[in-house]
């Protein structure tokens, strides 16, 4: 399955939830599909799903997804283990697995090799709510069942290498950053900055 497939099917179940995507393709094909302040890029790889923690705990009545990659989540692993630790009912941490590094080149990740499975390490993290996701219907019943109960959830989601046609982010990460933080302050009704 592609990814903007994915992103394109789950788009119509969206409302008021907050986007925190990782450096890379889910990046630009969201913000493509779903142009929105809501949308937060993380440039630092690894970093989105710290980052989506920190805002599901803070604004706990809040849906927060996390678009990580597999190159990503390697490199802070330790996060799951972290979500596992608090529990935060309101996050949807959604792995894309295309086994590389796209944005770089395609270097392989340690993924390729078939043997890390990202949704049994979230499991023993402490992430009850795990699912794996091949088809973009098995990912669209996910994230569905996601949104209807209390998290944190996981999603595994295996998709093919490669990346849609995509219209150029709107604003720089700094800028996008003070778009993101002026939304969640109106949304929500407090003040951030």
């Amino acid at each position: 399955m592609k990814r903007f497939e994915c992103l394109q099917a789950i788009a119509p179940l969206i409302n008021r939830e907050l986007f925190v995507t990782t450096a890379g393709g889910a990046t630009a094909e969201w913000n493509g599909i779903h142009p929105s302040d809501a949308n937060i890029q993380v440039k630092t790889l690894g970093l989105c799903s710290s980052i989506g923690l920190g805002l599901a705990l803070s604004l706990p009545k809040r849906k927060v997804f996390v678009f990580d990659g597999d190159g990503a989540l390697w490199m802070n692993l330790g996060s799951l283990a972290t979500i596992g630790l608090h529990q935060p009912k309101n996050l949807i941490h959604i792995c894309w697995d295309n086994q590389q590094y796209e944005s770089s080149g395609g270097e392989p990740t340690v993924a390729t090799a078939g043997k890390i499975d990202f949704a049994g390490i979230a499991r023993n993290a402490g992430i009850k709510s795990c699912h794996e996701a091949s088809t973009v219907e098995e990912l669209k019943q996910a994230v569905t069942h996601s949104l209807a109960h209390d998290g944190p959830h996981f999603i595994w989601a295996r998709i093919e290498a490669g990346r849609a046609e995509s219209p150029p982010l709107q604003y720089d990460e700094l800028e996008n950053k003070y778009h993101f933080i002026r939304y969640v302050e109106e949304t929500e009704g407090i003040n951030i900055l």
